[in-house]
Formats: C-alpha cells, sequence, structure tokens
C-alpha cells in the first residue's frame, strides 16, 4: 500500500528534481534536517519507488539527433511481445507506450535525419500500420511533475 507523502518529502522530490546532483548537505539544509535523517528520508523514498532514478538530461539535437519524431502504430497482437523486446533493444526509442484508440503504441523516437527515420519506419510496417509525426519545434519540454502536497482542510 503506498503512504502518504508529508510536506518534506514532497520538497526533497521537488528539489531533486530541480537537481538530481545536489549533495545530501545542501539538500538536508534546504528541508531543516541533519543530513542522516535527509539520507534515511531519501533511501526510503527509493525502495518505496518514489523515487526511481537519478539521471542527466540530454540535449538530442547537441548530440547529433536532430530529428525527433512520434510515431504510432497498431500492432498485430500476435507480435506484440517481440515488437517490445525490439523497442527495448533500440536506442533511438526513447519512450514506447501502450495507447488507447486505433494504434496500439506511440513511439517517440530521435534520428539523425529524415532518411534514418524513414528507415526505422520501414522496419516497423511489419508489426503493423504505422503514422508518424516529425516535431517542428517543442513548446515544453519533458518535465517531472510538481508533486503538491496535500493540505488539510480546516472544518
Amino acid at each position: 500500500m503506498r503512504r502518504k507523502l508529508d510536506f518534506i518529502d514532497h520538497q526533497m522530490i521537488s528539489l531533486l528534481q530541480e537537481n538530481a546532483r545536489m549533495s545530501l548537505k545542501d539538500l538536508a539544509s534546504r528541508i531543516y534536517l541533519s543530513s542522516p535523517a535527509a539520507s534515511a528520508r531519501l533511501e526510503k523514498l527509493e525502495r518505496e519507488g518514489y523515487i526511481t532514478g537519478f539521471h542527466a538530461s540530454v540535449n538530442h539535437e547537441m548530440m547529433g539527433y536532430s530529428i525527433k519524431a512520434f510515431v504510432t502504430i497498431a500492432v498485430d497482437a500476435r507480435l506484440k511481445e517481440e515488437f517490445l523486446e525490439q523497442m527495448r533493444r533500440c536506442r533511438n526509442v526513447i519512450e514506447c507506450n501502450c495507447i488507447s484508440g486505433d494504434y496500439a503504441m506511440l513511439l517517440e523516437v530521435v534520428y539523425p535525419d529524415t532518411e534514418a527515420l524513414e528507415r526505422f519506419v520501414g522496419k516497423l510496417q511489419k508489426y503493423g500500420k504505422t503514422k508518424t509525426q516529425i516535431v517542428f519545434s517543442t513548446a515544453v519540454e519533458h518535465r517531472e511533475i510538481a508533486p503538491e502536497p496535500e493540505i488539510e482542510k480546516a472544518g
């Protein structure tokens, strides 16, 4: 069963989402706890699955991947496991979601050029019908949720 997070847990998560490289000492001082107390809370949040990891956010374009696209695919149910295994292995697939509607999967992919994207989409055809949308610009970058503590109402 999921426990209800308190105000300090929410603060800790928010601070780490802003800067996952924040030192434990700095984190502890910002939430007004000792370093050992902050460390114990952090370990508990990780153990319970509230915090699933720490990572660097990478600029795909700077890394040579100037094309971002969303690909929907109506995966043949008999091929779903094979399809998912292929998507897990393909490093250009940065996200794969099972969705509702006419298409079964939504992929977010990055490629260096449209030719490479076209080859990838061509290989997907064996799994089912696809639809591809190339991103021109991103108005809001991927961001983490802003945890807000539940405030009990008086009364």
